[in-house]
């Protein structure tokens, strides 16, 4: 929602580097005067910044440009389905083994997705089509992000991994942001306010916990928070913005909570119980 406010002054790529950007800003001086600076070892130096050009570059300029031909209702509901996403990859990537419910759970989030995908394909264009597709692959790079940033969650502090991210993802935005120059517009106070919020509390706190909550709860939990995000962005778009909602779209993200929930709890279920055989 404050995305959206926000490209009303700034264009995509802009909007990222001036929010991370401002993220930089605030964490560096805290990690300049903190005394028990982290040292990652020059491998995990490339898994950081990778991550953080995937996750914030690469995310964040998909994530921009898809709300800003989509609706910010259309994103809180395919944010759903990014838990589905991720263990899908995982199973693909990693071979691991889930159990058949978590499958019929990633289904259940992919028809889902489908079905808030499709009933805009009809009278409102292609823009939001085109912008929700760009939602959908903006959550396999966060799939991505996750499975290196948990590689190296439990090595070093919170701090220390939020600001080599930041910091690669800010340089990221460095060369695409001017391919944007003629895209800036006047700066409103509701923009100012919106990327302020976005840099400070979205980017560097969100980041922050973020990273601190890959090494401390388990995916059950997560996901269970995480389908938090629809929710408060359903109903701040639809107080702030004036987006409405129709039933279709309802019924589609409770399909995608669903099967997030039922996708995710089953697998994490299937590793309490290898734990408690060990």
């Amino acid at each position: 929602m404050a995305t959206k406010i926000a490209l009303t002054t700034f264009p995509p790529l802009g909007l990222g580097l001036v929010r991370f950007g401002l993220a930089t800003m605030l964490l560096g001086p805290f990690m300049f005067i903190k005394t028990n600076i982290d040292k990652p070892t020059p491998k995990d130096v490339m898994k950081l910044t990778v991550s953080g050009l995937l996750g914030i570059t690469l995310y964040f300029s998909l994530e921009n440009i898809g709300v800003k031909y989509s609706t910010a209702v259309d994103a809180a509901l395919i944010v759903a389905s990014y838990p589905a996403i991720t263990m899908l990859l995982e199973a693909m990537l990693f071979q691991t083994k889930y159990p058949v419910q978590s499958f019929m759970g990633v289904v259940l989030a992919i028809f889902g997705v489908y079905m808030i995908v499709s009933v805009n394909s009809f009278g409102e264009g292609s823009e939001r089509v085109f912008g929700n597709l760009l939602l959908i692959l903006a959550g396999i790079v966060w799939a991505l992000y996750n499975f290196i940033t948990h590689s190296v969650a439990s090595k070093y502090s919170m701090s220390t991994i939020t600001f080599y991210q930041i910091v690669a993802g800010t340089i990221g935005f460095l060369p695409i942001a001017f391919l944007e120059a003629d895209g800036w517009g006047p700066l409103s106070l509701d923009a100012l306010i919106a990327v302020i919020y976005l840099g400070a509390l979205c980017s560097l706190l969100a980041f922050y916990l973020y990273a601190f909550g890959l090494r401390q709860i388990s995916s059950s939990s997560a996901v269970v928070l995480m389908n938090l995000v629809p929710v408060f962005g359903i109903l701040f778009s639809m107080i702030i913005l004036k987006e409405s909602i129709n039933t279709i779209q309802i019924i589609g993200g409770t399909v995608v909570i669903s099967g997030g929930v039922l996708s995710i709890k089953a697998a994490d279920n299937l590793v309490v119980k290898k734990r408690e055989e060990n």
